[in-house]
């Protein structure tokens, strides 16, 4: 086994929380106990059933202590109270005191422990987690699994003690990559850095009493950041819905886990396809909309189903057009389109290619422009994500623009040098991969939402303008990119012309010096 790839990221996290860092060492190091026993490729999922079972039984210890707090009860009270616990219930046979003091027969306790979890918990009875054997014996001894479970004891994952809220989906991406499925080639699944997450969800804006919805939430991170949005804005989660779907069976299952232990309890997590299976439809068979649509879909999707909605689509969620059976990017966005009610506002991160590639992707592209239903497209810098150097874009699509907004369109180019020069970073370049820094989330956001203009960073087109250039939005089009020439101070330059006369005078005057000395004629 190698070294774990570096991953230049903030997620050192402060002295008394978890930080990435942290955790992907732990795993790393988790990963190593189980070489020679299974394959890499099952690492992941041995590692998180086990890092799950912590999580949840440490969560349980905080909620305990919080109600023992609330209540006239002992902590050991509120931990043996089922009616006092709102979120997981956590049976003895499962808890992590239980596990550890197990010597024999390890597996056979893990299982059944997982089992109960699933068992006493209604909201995670559809779950992977028994899926995973531990009482494979001729695999997985009791010699590496007190291992494994010594090295889980080793830190704590309570809320109180998480640097970002979405660590754990974060922690399952990297195992992906580490050890994916295809003989150690890297993961296919594509994970969004949280920075960009957090500027998605910043222009969206996601405020208490919506409705958010992303159609491929993979672990479930864009709708955790928008719950916490709300909060960090002063409003209560209470009415707060949240929707997702996501067609990876494990990835899913992580997307659950996610919302019921940061304790988003009115969220719907769906399974399935969402463009051949979409689950969230009325019961008059509509499709269902909502006020906030946030997404990263896959980028430059093959096989996205084309085939499919050519001979079956119910929801005409595809108004404006087919995309080639090839790319499905402008299939997602009109999916996320056709979600949104009639006020409501989308922010989904892409490859550039759709802004200004051509054929069937320009006819859609087109009319989606003369709806007016883009607001701002946002050109991010190169090399933020994990699987691909390519910069990728954000569209913010508007159903409900303010007049002074209408027919128009925001361009903002993060990558300025100009913005750095005045103090502003943007980004910072690490040793293999950038990253939005806090400073230039927040100014990106704020041009967005104030409509600024600045020089080589935002400008507001008209939609004429941009029919004059084909309907292409590529950034650079609209905003002047190239780097300013330093400015020059002639009567500087003048100064050093003179001196570089003056030298040239002298070296002559001596040159013909030593030519008089050699009688040179």
């Amino acid at each position: 086994m190698t070294e774990p790839e570096q991953e230049t990221l903030s997620g050192v996290g402060s002295p008394d929380t978890l930080g990435l860092d942290t955790l992907r060492n732990h795993l790393w190091e988790a990963a190593d106990i189980l070489r020679g026993s299974i394959d890499s490729a099952d690492y992941k999922n041995y590692i998180f059933g086990l890092l799950f079972l912590k999580r949840v039984n440490d969560r349980f210890d905080e909620e305990s202590e919080e109600i023992a707090d609330e209540n006239p009860v002992s902590v050991e009270e509120a931990r043996n109270d089922r009616d006092l616990h709102e979120e997981f219930w956590v049976p003895e046979r499962a808890r992590w005191d239980h596990i550890t003091a197990q010597d024999a027969d390890i597996g056979a306790a893990l299982n059944k422990a997982l089992e109960a979890i699933e068992d006493e918990n209604d909201e995670i009875a559809e779950r992977v987690l028994s899926s995973i054997d531990y009482n494979d014996k001729e695999r997985l001894g009791d010699k590496v699994l007190d291992k494994l479970v010594t090295h889980f004891d080793k830190h704590r994952y309570r809320n109180a003690d998480l640097d970002d809220p979405d660590i754990f989906g974060r922690a399952y991406e990297y195992l992906i990559r580490q050890f994916a499925d295809d003989a150690g080639k890297k993961g296919g699944e594509f994970y969004t850095p949280r920075e960009v997450v957090q500027l998605i969800v910043d222009c969206v804006d996601p405020d208490e009493g919506d409705r958010v919805y992303d159609p491929c939430c993979g672990s479930g991170g864009m709708l955790i950041y928008s719950a916490r949005h709300v909060a960090e804005n002063g409003g209560t989660m209470e009415d707060l819905s949240l929707y997702g779907q996501e067609r990876n069976l494990n990835t899913w299952a992580i997307g659950q886990m996610n919302m019921l232990l940061h304790e988003v309890k009115d969220a719907g997590i769906a399974k399935g396809d969402t463009i051949t299976d979409p689950q969230f439809v009325t019961k008059h068979d509509e499709l269902e909309q909502f006020d906030k649509v946030i997404a990263n879909p896959m980028w430059n999707q093959k096989e996205w189903s084309k085939d499919w909605v050519e001979d079956n689509e119910p929801y005409n969620r595809f108004t404006y057009g087919l995309p080639p059976s090839n790319r499905g990017d402008w299939a997602w966005i009109q999916l996320m389109i056709a979600s949104l009610n009639e006020t409501g506002r989308a922010g989904v991160v892409m490859d550039n290619g759709v802004l200004f590639r051509s054929r069937s992707e320009k006819k859609i592209r087109k009319p989606v422009l003369e709806d007016d239903l883009v607001e701002a497209v946002i050109a991010l810098p190169e090399n933020l994500f994990y699987n691909t150097s390519s910069p990728g874009c954000i569209l913010v699509i508007n159903k409900d623009k303010p007049e002074e907004r209408e027919g128009a369109v925001q361009f903002i180019y993060a990558e300025d040098e100009e913005l750095r020069e005045s103090g502003v970073q943007v980004y910072e370049e690490l040793s293999n991969q950038n990253r939005l820094t806090d400073e230039g989330v927040a100014h990106i956001a704020e041009t967005y939402r104030e409509r600024r203009e600045e020089p080589h960073h935002s400008r507001v087109v008209e939609l004429d303008e941009i029919e004059e250039n084909d309907w292409n939005l590529n950034v650079p089009r609209y905003v002047d990119t190239t780097e300013p020439e330093e400015p020059i101070d002639v009567s500087e330059k003048l100064d050093e012309l003179e001196e570089l006369e003056a030298e040239r005078r002298e070296t002559d005057e001596e040159l013909m010096g030593y030519m008089e000395e050699m009688e040179y004629r």
